[in-house]
């Protein structure tokens, strides 16, 4: 079954990580704390003075760049634009390093580690799937999480403005996500009804499960998107591929949503050649295609 949650930019705003958007300015983590101080002159300049008085001057930046994203929030609230949050929840069994879907006959191929130590285990996101050996069918849910395309185009003609509309749409995107990601453990597929975590705590990933996306450490292969595509229908949230699997608009993301408490996040890292050309006959594609994709040795 597929769920499509819309959101107001004003409430995906308050599932903002404002440590990553910092981070995308180069600012160090700690000046993300000014998103949890009152917008009061008096609270902000105690603010400031807690900083060593050499870095005061980064810290009255990084609360300078902090009211200009919140005035670009509360402008883009007022134009009525939305996030968006599309799910897939489907019956799935694990077959090696594949997980089989049984409702839309997709098979997922993954990677796995490669560690020389014997003491690490060598994970794929296939193990945190029941086995199709065992009979019995699990779940996984497949998600794309969306900022309106208008909220990257919000700084046109002037490099400022347009940058911050960027990181600011990329962080809504992943909010937006942020929110799907509970409504689904609560509600959608609901195996933790009553889960009440703030959105801090979110952040720190104390719920059960992960949502791994595509791109990142565990599912470095930006091409699986395609194979999303084919059961989220992108389009349907006005998310285009280019030919080599990246999203557009780039405030985007995709990827899994696992339910097993064991599942943790983890780095596929350099594969060899065998695993290149064992992985290329799962996807039925050309290896030389997907070593573009893939970190190799």
């Amino acid at each position: 079954m597929i769920h499509t949650l819309i959101y107001h930019a004003r409430e995906a705003a308050g599932y903002i990580n404002w440590l990553y958007f910092f981070h995308a300015w180069d600012f160090p983590a700690r000046f993300a704390s000014i998103a949890q101080v009152h917008a009061c002159t008096s609270c902000r300049q105690g603010w400031i003075l807690r900083f060593p008085s050499e870095e005061r001057p980064q810290a009255t930046e990084a609360a300078r760049l902090y009211d200009e994203a919140m005035a670009m929030l509360r402008e883009w609230d007022r134009a009525g634009l939305q996030t968006r949050f599309r799910v897939s929840l489907q019956a799935a069994n694990s077959q090696g390093d594949d997980i089989l879907l049984h409702e839309s006959g997709l098979r997922l191929p993954f990677l796995r580690q490669q560690h020389t130590r014997a003491d690490e285990p060598c994970l794929c996101l296939s193990d945190f799937v029941r086995p199709l050996s065992q009979g019995v069918p699990d779940r996984i849910g497949l998600f794309l999480s969306t900022a309106e395309r208008r909220m990257e185009t919000w700084g046109d003609g002037d490099d400022y403005h347009r940058l911050l509309a960027q990181t600011l749409a990329d962080r809504l995107a992943e909010a937006t996500a942020e929110m799907g990601h509970q409504e689904v453990r609560r509600r959608l597929w609901g195996y933790a009804p009553d889960e009440a975590f703030s959105p801090e705590e979110l952040f720190q990933e104390k719920y059960q499960g992960r949502r791994p996306a595509v791109g990142y450490p565990s599912l470095p292969d930006q091409s699986l998107n395609f194979l999303l595509d084919r059961v989220l229908d992108f389009s349907s949230l006005d998310v285009s591929l280019t030919e080599n699997g990246a999203m557009q608009p780039h405030a985007s993301t995709s990827g899994l949503i696992l339910a097993h408490p064991a599942t943790r996040h983890f780095a596929v890292g350099p594969i060899s050649e065998e695993q290149l050309l064992d992985y290329a006959r799962r996807r039925g594609e050309d290896p030389e295609w997907l070593r573009k994709f893939l970190p190799t040795r």
